[in-house]
């Protein structure tokens, strides 16, 4: 059962990657990526240690570290 269904995703998976549509549905998953950072970022609790470990990439990176905007 196990070895069909692996079966049946690998062939499903060859077929997204070939068409067309695959680039779309990865734009699509980069921007829902990036709306995910936002809210997590500046809606949640988590946003403020999420905030913290970006502005220690960025900082090392040799950018400004950013601040949480007031809402």
């Amino acid at each position: 059962m196990f070895r069909m269904t692996l079966d049946y995703l690998r062939a499903h998976a060859r077929t997204f990657c070939k068409s067309d549509e695959a680039a779309s549905a990865i734009e699509y998953a980069i921007v829902v990526a990036m709306v995910a950072v936002v809210v997590v970022v500046f809606v949640t609790p988590v946003g403020d240690k999420v905030l913290a470990i970006f502005n220690v990439i960025l900082t090392k990176l040799g950018g400004t570290a950013q601040t949480k905007p007031g809402i």
